[in-house]
């Protein structure tokens, strides 16, 4: 007999505003948001939620509404009752307006995070409002790396916190945005926290009050866009466990209190499978030239940036190839961190994401300057990967100029970096 589906806890109007849903959303952390409701322990349940823009995002192929977001009311999340483990959630995506790419989808909760309690939300907003203040010039990965804001300090602007309280606006002065990851979990974008997962998340407030959201169909390590995995509306099956003591006996605080811990994952057994990749390096070389300390932050940059050139090769824009690597399920790795002064960072691509195919049969790697590969096979056309005597052909890209179009005023707001002198 088929297990009974699941009870929808928490439903969701796709239609609707996050602040209009029958149980009303939030989009900050604080313990004083209140829960929507209960949950019982080992109980198999169901949570639908909206998408990362909360549905400001159409499917009309404009560019329009992402000029005009606004990012201080993203990510709103449902939130219940009782913690710790949770399995549950399904997919292939062939781009539309990148031609000859096809994957399975991984789906994923971006966001998955407890409530913090009033100390240690004091912690988070006290240490990121240092960063803030002093960051620009204290901090070196400011001088290379064009910066969004150094941390999204609590604002009232685009607050949703849920059901409301009389105590709304001091909540809204205090709550932590939902942007970054840290010790409950929350926004931590990784994709293989997907189907079969078991998350052991730390408990800091009674109940848990635990929240999740931000649905992704699939993500590339690093979401490196921001959030340009491919967001999506859906629902997530789960149960709850609770370990008592479970923080003392397994977690160790990685700072100065025991409020420092981070949570644990298992990954699920479901995944696409690759077995060929091409793989990109990047060391702490800025793109001046300039030699940075185990700067991993460098080195994944370069590495991204290495394979975005060479996928331009074969008819991608470069933007194209950007926001591909932000959501193919590539995978980031710092492969190196001791030998001074370079970190090494890779990022591999599986090749078979792509429409070609192979044929081999006996072959052997010649380790020359570009690694030639001498092989007896029969290769299409769709190859990737470099050859010896040509830039190979690669699956090109079908342009269609209607797609993501926006008019431009002038007034776009730009990413600049904030210590450059250019």
């Amino acid at each position: 007999m088929a297990p009974p589906t699941p009870k929808v806890v928490i439903p969701i109007d796709v239609k609707s505003k996050p602040w209009q849903q029958k149980l009303p959303l939030h989009n900050r952390w604080h313990p004083q948001i209140p829960l929507v409701v209960e949950a019982k322990t080992g109980e198999v349940f169901r949570v639908e939620m909206v998408d990362w823009t909360g549905g400001a995002v159409k499917d009309d192929d404009s560019a329009l509404d992402i000029k005009c977001i606004d990012p201080s009311t993203v990510s709103s999340l449902p939130q219940w009752t009782n913690p710790n483990c949770g399995q549950g959630w399904d997919s292939s995506q062939a781009g539309r307006s990148t031609g000859r790419v096809r994957f399975a989808g991984l789906t994923h909760p971006g966001i998955v995070g407890t409530a913090p309690s009033m100390e240690l939300l004091n912690i988070w907003n006290e240490r990121e409002r240092q960063l803030e203040e002093n960051g620009l010039h204290s901090l070196k990965p400011c001088e290379v790396l064009h910066q969004r804001p150094l941390a999204n300090l609590p604002s009232t602007k685009g607050c949703v916190l849920g059901k409301g309280t009389p105590e709304w606006e001091k909540i809204a002065r205090e709550a932590a945005r939902t942007v970054p990851g840290r010790e409950n979990g929350g926004n931590c974008d990784i994709k293989n926290l997907s189907r079969g997962s078991k998350v052991y998340l730390p408990v800091f407030v009674e109940g848990a009050n635990l929240s999740t959201g931000d649905m992704h169909f699939s993500q590339g390590d690093g979401e490196i866009s921001f959030c340009g995995a491919i967001e999506m509306s859906g629902f997530l099956e789960l149960k709850c466990e609770i370990i008592r003591e479970g923080m003392k006996e397994y977690l160790t605080p990685m700072g100065p209190t025991p409020l420092h811990v981070n949570p644990i994952f298992e990954i699920g057994p479901v995944e696409p499978r690759f077995s060929e990749w091409l793989v990109f390096e990047g060391i702490s070389v800025d793109e001046s030239g300039r030699q940075h300390s185990l700067d991993a932050s460098i080195a994944y940059k370069r590495a991204v940036l290495n394979a975005i050139d060479y996928l331009s090769k074969f008819g991608y824009s470069k933007e194209q190839a950007y926001l591909l690597l932000s959501c193919c399920p590539c995978e980031g790795r710092i492969s190196g961190i001791v030998d001074v002064p370079n970190a090494l960072a890779t990022l591999a691509i599986p090749t078979a994401i792509f429409d070609q195919a192979f044929i081999f049969t006996n072959f052997e790697i010649d380790v020359r300057l570009i690694a030639n590969i001498i092989e007896d096979s029969i290769q299409l056309e769709h190859d990737i990967r470099p050859k010896s005597n040509k830039v190979p052909v690669g699956p090109q890209i079908v342009r269609k100029p209607d797609v993501l179009k926006s008019t431009y005023e002038g007034n776009l707001p730009i990413t600049r970096n904030p210590s450059s002198t250019v």
